[in-house]
């Protein structure tokens, strides 16, 4: 009997979270901007997956390109011409959209974990225990992020595991401190209360009221993390601290400049990773705008 009640609550349970998405969904299909930001989303995502499918990796060694002409215009050498070494630009940008949003995808999921971590922890058990996470979230904060980043990226050394590493452990406190604030709210909530004064034990409160409404705001925070992974990304293989071997469009960028591309007026070879970066950069911070507008009541109410 009992056991048929659980499957019942839970069939129940689920139903709800089916019309819950589907009803997100929806709301999400309305906004212009974040179906916007999501088709430029795919088209990346289609371009980095595709990449072996697009452009042959070995294009992307110089040894192979001896009998390429170099600084190539798209017209001589199509689609997007040829660098100062012969090697092919669109080969270079295919290749690197695959590392840039590993790099942001990873690095982001490693800022939220911590952040999620410390906040839910500061925010629900408190006290000295709580105190002491937000000082350590404070001492990040205070810290200029550039500095401490180019530090840890010089010491670890150059490579695409250490550069996630780095810029994940550096992003965390400001989602640490949101989600801080978010699970304040809910614990003084009048059914956290409640099941407290029934006697539900803090592992039930986590499971059942905390973490399910602080998720939403996860997400949404997730999709406005990844640009600042992927500018952390291309701020570091610009100052030469990426992976020497791995292309990315920071590292074309940065080769582009020391290679001279802006005083020979090379557009081909600057112009498509500045472009990849700003428009992956955008399409993400739309659709966080889009899921924010959703998952938040009060900009709900606002927009309406």
């Amino acid at each position: 009997m009992r056991g048929a009640v659980a499957t019942s609550a839970t069939r129940v349970a689920w139903a709800r979270r089916r019309r819950a998405v589907a009803g997100a969904w929806g709301d999400y299909r309305r906004s212009r901007t974040g179906m916007v930001g999501l088709a430029v989303l795919v088209l990346a995502g289609l371009v980095a997956l595709g990449a072996p499918l697009l452009a042959d990796e070995a294009e992307l060694r110089a040894v192979n390109a001896i009998d390429n002409p170099s600084w190539a215009p798209p017209s001589e050498f199509p689609p997007l011409g040829t660098d100062n070494l012969g090697r092919s630009v669109w080969a270079q940008f295919v290749w690197g959209s695959r590392i840039s949003l590993l790099v942001g995808l990873a690095a982001t999921v490693i800022a939220i974990v911590i952040g999620t971590v410390v906040g839910v922890s500061a925010g629900f058990v408190g006290g000295r225990f709580g105190g002491l996470l937000m000082r350590g979230t404070e001492w990040f904060l205070v810290i200029p992020f550039l500095p401490l980043a180019i530090v840890l990226a010089a010491v670890l050394g150059p490579s695409i595991e250490n550069i996630i590493l780095v810029i994940g452990i550096t992003s965390w406190p400001g989602t640490a401190r949101l989600i801080r604030a978010q699970v304040l709210t809910l614990k003084e909530r009048l059914y956290v209360d409640r099941s407290r004064a029934f006697g539900a034990s803090n592992r039930h409160l986590m499971g059942r009221h905390i973490l399910p409404n602080v998720m939403p705001l996860v997400l949404a925070n997730t999709t406005l993390t990844v640009p600042i992974a992927i500018l952390s990304e291309t701020t570091l293989s610009f100052l030469g601290l990426g992976d020497p071997s791995r292309a990315s469009w920071g590292k074309m960028l940065e080769e582009a400049f020391h290679a001279g591309a802006i005083t020979r007026e090379a557009w081909w070879y600057f112009l498509p990773p500045g472009l990849g970066i700003m428009l992956v950069v955008l399409a993400f911070t739309l659709c966080g705008q889009a899921l924010e507008a959703i998952l938040d009541p009060r900009l709900r109410e606002r927009r309406s």
